[in-house]
């Protein structure tokens, strides 16, 4: 088909080419409806001077295979051992991909990404965001019509639309005059046939093929008028290839009986092509039309036929037998090869098609024992926990009650219990959750005793006891209880040491850590960063990744922000290496704490966004409502009522010091700001910093609503226990107060610290680096304070065209000035970060416009006081 009208879509995918020849990289993801010319117009680059040219593509399967495009090129790349292997992770994938794309100019195509799975939009966001680095051209297309909400590949469109060197094109329908190029010397009248086609580049080709036909009304007739002369056996060979959406492997035709005359009849059809090894319809639209000529009841026949080649020759791609296990109604072979898909697909870190083969699976499971049913359930539950589907969790998980029962096994209900406390905690339903929790205790123990069913005693109960305590211990160190934490611990550790429970035993141990950091133990940091690192090691990734979640919650809370940092650094990237969205939506909400923080209120917003913005874990969500509402308070004086409404709200129903306090403190700030009497802050904030002051690890909550409380005139003197600079914000050591904020990279806690001071010198230098950190609406507060209070002297407001906004950086932004308060050069930035050098280069030039700085220089002498180093 020739690429009529496409003139400028050409145009932008050979600058491409030529940008990814001169080692600088771009991408190009072309947007339109089937038979809009996608391939056609993407397959002008296979010819491409000097470039290696790599296809891959979706298949529409009932769940794709996990990184299917990339195994399609996986022997041209010169990574197929890794892809294959057992203990391929995503990371490495990621890693070999990068290293096998950055050697020589590449042109990579993605065809068809409305049927990709998760696993491998990863792979293409990690090569969208390094693409500037690489000599790549990276292509790809999509129909944005079937594309939802909850798409996988919603995410790489984000990226697409944002990331510098990243384009879209959206092909237009062809006009009247494109369709008359198309059917010239046909006979055929343009305007009529391009009101029946809509101007669709294949369906107009189709008509054009048979022009003597009368006209089609649908894609299909004209698919179907190529195979009138076509008999009844070489027709039922185009509806077995119809069958195999990804391909029908050329090893299966013999064993199906194609001979080497059948396929060249075929080929005159023009229908079919030949890629991946096998023999694909030239277009889907095409494989549809075939695909509905297939007689009622035919189709599992065909699929039957498929699925015993396909064994025969020792496939070892399990998503595809279980499509076509499915489609031939084969309920035994669909049940076991969904399960070997899904554990393909939780080894490639593809939780979502893990989970929709579980489904499968369960779907098909005719007659199974109670047991096995609930089994398989229990092992879906974990995927859309992993998955950030936790409604669909619990549902799924409380499902496996009934079954255990029937099944007599306790040791199941127990573990089901166990399991569903730990979702119900992360769905901020705290009480339920340790209620779930104590029943699995106390089935464990009756199984122990010999009253329970299943098992009658001993070591095969020890382990659903000894997690049930452990998950206890977990809930209680969450709300602060260290007491009933450690006697919990002890329990599970007893039940570890029993026999080779070496899970529990690490689980055990990464707790206690958690418990001895919160009582003020730093040197159980150290041990904590060893336990997360061996949960890594034998592969315990939601372990792992709940040891970093934790760790980055407590540095924050204590305030070691650059430990934060450095924790989040590494685990980020995790989250995302293994597909762990749950986990990746507590840890950006942490990170959004910590961006506040730090004074990076853009960066804070954004991560704050993204949370709120995203399926995940309710419990995540309070900071996030606290940054939207605190930032714009700060800034601009904008009363924030419905964020901190629904911080409340999520506070009380989770009902834990640790999240109660600093919603209650945000009420007080606004309270401070505004004059607005809340009582929620006047009565129940009051009695909280009375209660909370006994409570272990609450030394910082306590501190930050007691200054409020200070500020606000409802607290007459500072409770005993509050950490180190608020004490000296009690002791009247104001300026050593605000030291030691700034040292710690809290410049806005540095300036209140000094505000609270009775040194009008101090009360004014307050005001002054309130103003230069952005919070321009707390400065003008301070100002009436400070007015109410007769001091002469009160700053005045900066001019506009002088006001910095060093709090406005993007998390991009972010990256790029700490590179810079490092002294590296653009070109060295542009190489950490994987982006061009003129991408860098545009990047300093906002940071020293957004900083208020003049120079690299100047940002290397601030850093310290910025919060960059």
């Amino acid at each position: 088909m020739d690429l009529l009208e496409r003139d400028h879509e050409r145009g932008v995918i050979g600058a491409a080419l030529v940008s990814a020849a001169a080692g600088q990289g771009a991408g190009v993801a072309v947007v339109g409806d089937a038979g809009a010319g996608k391939s056609a117009l993407l397959g002008s680059t296979y010819a491409a001077d000097g470039l290696r040219v790599l296809r891959g593509g979706c298949d529409p399967l009932r769940t794709p295979r996990p990184l299917g495009p990339f195994r399609d090129v996986a022997g041209e790349a010169g990574f197929g051992p890794l892809l294959h292997g057992e203990g391929a992770s995503l990371a490495h994938v990621c890693d070999e991909l990068y290293d096998a794309l950055r050697t020589r100019p590449t042109v990579l195509v993605v065809e068809d990404l409305h049927w990709v799975d998760a696993a491998s939009v990863d792979v293409l966001r990690f090569l969208a965001r390094r693409v500037g680095s690489m000599p790549l051209a990276l292509l790809v297309s999509y129909r944005d019509h079937e594309i939802g909400l909850r798409h996988p590949v919603r995410p790489l469109l984000g990226d697409l639309a944002r990331l510098d060197g990243l384009t879209t094109l959206h092909l237009s329908p062809l006009s009247v005059a494109g369709v008359g190029q198309l059917v010239a010397g046909t006979g055929l009248d343009a305007d009529k046939v391009h009101a029946i086609t809509g101007g669709n580049p294949f369906f107009v080709t189709e008509v054009a093929k048979d022009p003597g036909r009368p006209l089609p009304v649908s894609v299909r007739d004209a698919v179907l008028a190529r195979t009138v002369d076509v008999d009844p056996e070489d027709l039922e060979v185009l509806q077995l290839v119809a069958t195999a959406p990804d391909r029908l492997d050329d090893r299966v035709l013999p064993a199906l009986g194609v001979d080497l005359p059948t396929l060249r009849r075929l080929e005159a059809t023009g229908l079919l092509d030949r890629a991946r090894g096998g023999l694909v319809f030239r277009h889907e639209l095409a494989r549809q039309a075939l695909e509905s000529t297939i007689p009622g009841g035919g189709a599992p026949r065909l699929h039957a036929r498929v699925l015993d080649g396909l064994e025969r020759i020792g496939t070892t791609e399990p998503a595809v037998l279980t499509h076509h296990a499915v489609a031939a109604r084969d309920a035994d072979r669909a049940v076991r090869y969904a399960r070997a898909a899904a554990e393909e697909a939780i080894r490639a870190g593809s939780h979502t098609e893990a989970a929709d083969f579980f489904r499968t699976a369960l779907d098909h499971l005719d007659d199974a024992p109670p047991a096995e049913r609930a089994e398989l359930l229990l092992r879906l539950s974990f995927e859309q926990y992993m998955t950030s589907r936790l409604t669909e969790a619990i549902e799924t998980v409380r499902a496996t009650f009934p079954l255990w029962r029937d099944a007599g096994s306790d040791v199941g209900l127990a573990a089901a219990h166990e399991t569903c406390a730990v979702y119900e905690y992360y769905n901020a339903r705290r009480h339920r959750a340790e209620a779930l929790v104590d029943r699995a205790a106390d089935i464990a123990a009756e199984i122990g005793r010999g009253t329970g069913t299943g098992p009658p005693t001993g070591a095969a109960a020890d382990p659903a006891q000894g997690t049930a305590w452990a998950t206890r211990a977990f809930l209680a160190y969450m709300r602060n209880d260290v007491d009933r934490a450690r006697r919990g611990l002890d329990d599970a550790a007893r039940v570890a040491a029993t026999g080779d429970h070496a899970q529990l035993a690490l689980r055990t141990d990464l707790v206690r850590s958690l418990t001895a950091l919160v009582e003020g133990d730093v040197t159980a940091r150290g041990r904590l960063t060893d336990q997360v690192e061996a949960a890594r090691a034998h592969g315990w990734d939601e372990l792992a990744s709940t040891g970093y979640s934790q760790l980055a919650s407590l540095d924050v809370e204590q305030r070691r922000l650059r430990a934060a940092e450095q924790v989040l650094d590494a685990s980020l990237p995790f989250t995302v290496e293994r597909d762990i969205p749950i986990c990746r939506h507590w840890q950006t909400a942490v990170r959004s704490r910590l961006h506040f923080a730090q004074g990076h209120w853009g960066a804070a917003l954004e991560d704050a966004e993204d949370v709120l913005e995203r399926e995940g874990m309710p419990v995540a969500r309070l900071w996030p409502q606290l940054v939207a509402a605190l930032v714009p308070l700060r800034e601009g004086g904008t009363p924030p009522r419905r964020q901190l409404d629904t911080a409340w709200e999520l506070a009380s129903e989770i009902d834990e010091p640790m999240r109660r306090l600093p919603v209650l403190s945000a009420l007080a700030e606004s309270m401070w700001m505004t004059g607005e009497t809340d009582p929620r802050v006047t009565e129940d904030a009051v009695r909280e910093v009375a209660r909370a002051a006994d409570t272990t690890g609450m030394e910082w909550g306590v501190g930050d609503l007691a200054a409020w409380l200070v500020r606000l005139g409802l607290l007459d003197a500072w409770p005993a226990q509050v950490a180190e600079p608020f004490r000296m914000s009690a002791e009247g050591r104001a300026e050593e107060a605000a030291s030691w904020w700034q040292r710690a990279g809290d410049s806005f806690n540095a300036a209140m610290a000094l505000g609270d001071s009775t040194d009008p010198a101090h009360r004014t230098r307050a005001v002054e680096m309130l103003d230069q950190l952005g919070a321009g609406a707390t400065a003008d507060r301070q100002r009436v304070v400070l007015r109410a209070d007769g001091v002469g002297q009160v700053p005045p407001r900066p001019r506009e065209s002088t006001r910095a906004n060093p709090s406005g950086l993007t998390n991009r932004q972010l990256d790029v000035a700490r590179l810079v308060a490092r002294g590296f050069t653009n070109a060295e930035i542009a190489a950490r970060l994987y982006i061009s050098p003129k991408t860098a280069d545009h990047h300093v030039s906002a940071v020293l416009a957004k900083m208020g700085l003049s120079n690299r220089r100047a940002v290397m002498v601030r850093a310290e006081e910025l919060g960059l180093v």
